[in-house]
């Protein structure tokens, strides 16, 4: 079943997530797969009227607002995306996940203090 078929045909901010990073999107929202939402935003450029459409896949949604008429302002009655099932968890930890946990584990280990990570050494090149 589509989660955001209420926002079908309208202008939507969409944060999600990239990585690290969250990222916003607005559109009109075209399109509902059941996996995925698809934005499509038609701007002017050099003269010549583009599209633009990119998909979104449910477990990246971290939020989506309905906007105003004017594109502007978003709504304050903002649905909240729902959180991804377990089935659609990645089963492994991101490398930069792994990082944090290997880093906190060696501060945690050495009492508390730097949380470096050490490097192994190296051989000295001529």
């Amino acid at each position: 079943m589509a989660r955001y078929s209420a926002f079908l045909g309208r202008r939507v901010e969409v944060q999600y997530r990239a990585g690290d990073i969250l990222l916003p999107a607005s559109g009109k929202l075209v399109a509902d797969s059941g996996r995925s939402i698809f934005l499509e935003e038609h701007f002017e450029q050099r003269g010549q009227e583009k599209q633009f459409r990119w998909e979104i896949p449910y477990q990246y949604i971290v939020r989506i607002q309905n906007l105003d008429t004017d594109g502007a302002s978003p709504n304050p009655t903002a649905a909240p995306a729902e959180p991804a099932s377990a089935s659609d968890a990645p089963s492994e930890p991101t490398p930069t996940e792994d990082l944090r946990n290997s880093a906190t584990a060696a501060a945690g280990s050495s009492g508390g203090g730097s949380s470096l990570l050490p490097f192994p050494n190296r051989p000295k090149t001529a």
